[in-house]
């Protein structure tokens, strides 16, 4: 999976990029947002940040993506235990 995450300043510009990264993943925190790991997604949103966003980030708005493979070891409490993509629940 992908997380991206944003601090952004501007209120205009920060709702913009949460709802453009809602089309891509869901929301995991305020500024946390999990897509699904593919090629694909990760190039279209890399140029897409490049290409739209970042020129109008100010001096201490920041995005980080960060790409975890399957070998990493998530741990969920709370709500976020909900979340969990094996859990089936009928």
């Amino acid at each position: 999976m992908i997380l991206v995450s944003y601090d952004i300043s501007d209120d205009k510009l920060r709702t913009k990029f949460s709802k453009y990264l809602s089309k891509h993943g869901f929301r995991l925190q305020y500024s946390i947002f999990q897509i699904k790991n593919s090629k694909r997604i990760l190039d279209i949103v890399s140029s897409d940040i490049k290409n739209n966003f970042e020129k109008q980030f100010g001096q201490t708005d920041s995005i980080m993506i960060f790409r975890l493979s399957e070998q990493c070891k998530i741990t969920r409490y709370g709500y976020a235990k909900n979340d969990d993509e094996d859990l089936i629940i009928i």
